[in-house]
């Protein structure tokens, strides 16, 4: 099974399915904002730098600053794909690179997968499935079963939800520890 919409009616109303997303990634959206603040909160009272230097910790600090606006804008490119208007897609030249060198030939990349004169590409056209690079670049999504807007949406909820939800539980382990990595 694909996805099972939660109501009948869902599948095909999306003005209910966006608003029902809507709604779900606000509140998934204050709960990352209170980790965050946690996060925040133990660098600036508990860090040590002298004991931490040269490990994950020391290195973290930078993630959420350099991570969530990235995450954010990638979001938005989905959700305007999703939607039919890619035309209003934020442009990440890095990201366009990745999905290049992955066989994505739109973006004109002449790299890797992308491009259709490398060995990559012609040892492709034979082995495993045959035709998969072309469906990569197929506008109908053939590959497996056709998505929507509303596949999209009950993705990333449940991806958020999920992930959100791990990150409370981690906490709320290290804190059953004792560790410092808890803010007091």
């Amino acid at each position: 099974m694909y996805s099972l919409p939660a109501y009948a009616f869902i599948a095909q109303d999306f003005t209910t399915q966006a608003a029902l997303y809507t709604h779900h990634q606000y509140i998934a959206g204050f709960i990352m904002k209170g980790a965050f603040a946690h996060g925040a909160i133990f660098f600036i009272r508990d860090y040590n730098p002298e004991q931490n230097e040269d490990n994950c910790i020391g290195k973290n600090l930078g993630q959420p600053f350099s991570g969530v606006p990235y995450f954010g804008t990638l979001f938005h490119n989905d959700v305007m794909l999703a939607f039919g208007t890619p035309e209003k897609q934020i442009l990440i030249e890095p990201t366009q690179w990745i999905q290049s060198a992955h066989g994505k030939t739109s973006y004109g990349f002449d790299v890797l997968l992308s491009s259709t004169n490398g060995p990559a590409f012609n040892a492709g056209q034979s082995i495993w499935l045959p035709g998969w690079l072309n469906a990569i670049n197929d506008n109908s999504n053939s590959l497996f079963l056709t998505i929507g807007p509303g596949d999209f949406l009950v993705h990333h909820a449940i991806a958020l939800g999920l992930h959100t939800t791990t990150l409370i539980l981690v906490k709320g382990a290290l804190d059953a520890r004792g560790s410092k990595l808890i803010a007091r």
